[in-house]
């Protein structure tokens, strides 16, 4: 099947046939083409301990139709004490190019056994790998570190976004070959506990201003999304609120924003990235969950009290068949919006 637009919400079948895998994901342009890559969650049905199969990829030249590139990053079922073994939970991969070291650096998020959740950096010289490991086990300034992105500057210079569990977020200069912190910081949008706290931050840059678009903590489940503005790279961060602002379920279209993408060669078009983790569960809403992460965080709460079979049922962990929901951002002045499109073009932007 050729496809000529982007459907949000329904299933993307790669050039083979065959659903695309690249959740969490991100796009990077390398030469006049796309690639699009992210978890590989094929064997993640729910019925197994699997959480990933590797980081996988794919290369377009239209962002519509997408060729399997295969596994850049491969899982490590072998080691079960390695962060790429199929049972870890990794989660969110980034890549960026260093023009000065000539590498494609890729931080991947693990959340371990313990609770606790680190990086593993792993470095290439071509984008498609092969990637080998230079840091495994990373607590970037010694922070529990959970989702996150990375950002270059157009200095060279890069930065690293990511949830402090479960505090706040944190914005940390990289060091000159991106495989660490350097140990300067700032710190945005504290808060108490789940659902409140941010995740699965995404930066863009527009116009001078910097914006960060986030997601509340509530596992797989959808939540509204929090878009916030800056002057500069630390910020201070302004909040201007959900960007979906014509979404009734407050589930950001039920979906979770994974990345923003400037397209290039475009004047003003900048596609935010989505994973509809939980296709079989939209009747959900918002408010019919979030209380019960509020409590489970907050300690008030109790197994008993469960009474929504729902949020317990296999569909909650099979990831194999999550969908895309990707949308072009709005602006309005500094705001930014995301308007729901059932169908949508490249062609239609300037």
């Amino acid at each position: 099947m050729k496809y000529n637009s982007i459907r949000p919400g329904q299933v993307w079948l790669d050039t083979n046939g065959n659903r695309i895998q690249a959740h969490g994901g991100s796009i990077i342009y390398v030469d006049g083409v796309y690639y699009w890559y992210g978890e590989n969650k094929e064997k993640t049905t729910g019925e197994n301990k699997i959480w990933h199969w590797g980081v996988r990829c794919y290369a377009s030249t239209d962002l519509y139709n997408w060729e399997d590139k295969g596994l850049i990053i491969p899982p490590e079922p072998g080691d079960p004490d390695s962060s790429l073994n199929p049972e870890a939970c990794m989660d969110r991969p980034h890549i960026i190019y260093n023009a000065s070291t000539k590498k494609y650096v890729a931080w991947l998020k693990i959340m371990n056994k313990d609770n606790t959740q680190t990086e593993t950096v792993l470095t290439a010289d071509n984008i498609l790998g092969p990637y080998t490991k230079v840091r495994e086990g990373l607590k970037p300034l010694n922070m529990s570190a959970g989702d996150f992105d990375l950002a270059v500057a157009e200095d060279g210079k890069a930065y690293y976004y990511f949830e402090r569990v479960h505090s706040e977020t944190i914005c940390a200069d990289l060091t000159p070959d991106y495989t660490d912190v350097t140990g300067y910081y700032s710190t945005h949008f504290p808060h108490t506990q789940p659902p409140f706290v941010r995740e699965a931050t995404a930066h863009f840059k527009r116009k001078g201003k910097h914006y960060l678009l986030t997601s509340g903590t509530t596992g797989y489940l959808p939540n509204p999304s929090e878009a916030a503005i800056a002057d500069t790279w630390h910020g201070p961060y302004t909040v201007q609120g959900d960007p979906h602002v014509d979404d009734p379920s407050h589930t950001s279209f039920h979906s979770q924003i994974s990345s923003v993408f400037k397209v290039p060669g475009k004047k003003d078009l900048y596609i935010a990235c989505a994973d509809r983790w939980l296709p079989k569960l939209m009747d959900l809403k918002y408010e019919e969950y979030a209380k019960t992460f509020e409590r489970i965080f907050s300690g008030d709460w109790r197994e008993e009290e469960q009474t929504d079979d729902r949020l317990n049922m296999p569909d909650m962990h099979n990831t194999s068949i999550a969908d895309y929901v990707w949308l072009p951002l709005r602006f309005d002045g500094d705001k930014v919006y995301i308007d729901w499109l059932d169908e949508w073009r490249i062609e239609d932007y300037e």
